[in-house]
């Protein structure tokens, strides 16, 4: 039995109650997506930080708007309600199509923003927390 590489790649950096995720490989589908944010969720279940900054580096093309409701549904009940979570997305010319995600994971009481650069969202992080 041969057993595949995964996708992506998470590097972890604790600061205080921030929990930093660097994200890095490819992105070439929704299983892709929910398998990175599932090992994320596992990490902030274990580290339980008041605010999670995501630095997306992968390749490829985030789901799309019809993909990305699904998403936003399994994500629910995984551990990322009650913290802030930001999002830095690389790829300038993806932010719009990922902040659709913004939207639906809004709607369902998530508190996310996606920004282009990490000292925007690093900033707005600290906004709130203690």
């Amino acid at each position: 039995m041969h057993v595949s590489e995964p996708a992506f790649r998470i590097e972890y950096q604790r600061e205080g109650e921030l929990l930093r995720a660097h994200v890095t490989g490819v992105n070439c589908s929704l299983e892709t997506t929910l398998d990175y944010w599932t090992a994320m969720a596992a990490e902030v279940r274990r580290l339980a930080p008041a605010a999670l900054l995501v630095v997306d580096d992968m390749e490829g093309e985030p789901p799309p708007p019809e993909q990305l409701e699904l998403f936003v549904h399994a994500m629910v009940g995984m551990g990322f309600e009650g913290i802030r979570v930001a999002y830095v997305e690389g790829h300038a010319s993806q932010i719009a199509q990922v902040e659709v995600g913004e939207i639906l994971a809004r709607e369902r009481g998530f508190d996310v923003r996606v920004f282009g650069d990490e000292r925007a969202a690093r900033l707005w992080l600290r906004h709130g927390m203690r």
